[in-house]
């Protein structure tokens, strides 16, 4: 098992290998690098996104039970998050000034480290690199209300609505780790990747057919249960056993940049 995070350390962004808090820094990137002799403490370094992807998918309706009564789907349902909702560990959700049903959606998220195109289930489980956590920020009303949009392009999309980190994390087994999703402290979801509807493994596969997937882009694997509304001012935990944490406050639009 590997912890690979991509971190600031003096004005320099760089990727490492964290070993029990202490980095060591990579020259190149996950997929792809050479050792060197920089080391760094965990603690005085600003981690960011542990990945800079080409593209985002993610998977809707994966869990038994967030799908509740309405059907389970025959097929993975996938869509597209913009790589500009990524946002760092510890960074802030903006939560968008006429926003009025938001909503946390922890996720255990893929991240590929082969070029995949067209997969079978065996090329699929072996593009994937490694796993980290995420944060699928939806706000209901502009995805489902009566005045939706077309496509959930704001609704997913917003700047800072995709939360990823604090690692990636390789050589665990993304079907078999407990989720936790915390608001405030209080525990809001719970459930294993066990109870996927379509394992890791068919969902790259299947959406491989129709779009190559690059080294380094990453695949939200849907989230369980039901969700919460936030409001600025609340803190949402995204853990997964073998990962972490991703922590990450909610907080209120600057109306002053509109």
């Amino acid at each position: 098992m590997t912890r690979f995070v991509r971190y600031r350390s003096g004005g320099r962004v760089a990727f490492g290998i964290d070993e029990n808090g202490v980095l060591s820094e990579i020259d190149g990137t996950p997929f792809g690098y050479k050792t060197t002799s920089v080391q760094h403490k965990l603690s005085d370094v600003t981690l960011l996104c542990p990945v800079a992807p080409s593209k985002i998918l993610a998977v809707g309706r994966n869990f038994k039970s967030h799908v509740a009564d309405r059907g389970q789907p025959k097929r993975p349902e996938i869509f597209y998050k913009p790589v500009s909702c990524l946002q760092d560990p510890e960074g802030p959700i903006v939560h968008p000034h006429d926003a009025t049903d938001l909503h946390h959606e922890g996720e255990l998220v893929l991240v590929i480290g082969k070029r995949v195109h067209r997969a079978s289930k065996e090329e699929a489980k072996g593009a994937i690199f490694g796993v980290t956590c995420g944060n699928d920020l939806s706000e209901r009303q502009w995805q489902m209300g009566p005045d939706k949009d077309l496509q959930w392009w704001r609704a997913k999309g917003c700047d800072t609505f995709g939360p990823v980190g604090p690692a990636i994390v390789t050589g665990i087994d993304p079907d078999n780790l407990q989720l936790t999703v915390r608001l405030n402290g209080e525990v809001v979801q719970s459930q294993s990747t066990a109870d996927f509807i379509f394992d890791s493994a068919t969902m790259v596969s299947f959406a491989s057919q129709y779009v190559t997937i690059e080294p380094g882009d990453i695949i939200f694997t849907g989230t369980p249960g039901v969700t919460r509304a936030m409001k600025p001012g609340y803190t949402v935990e995204v853990e997964i056993e073998g990962i972490g944490v991703l922590r990450n406050k909610v907080v209120a639009e600057d109306n002053s940049k509109a």
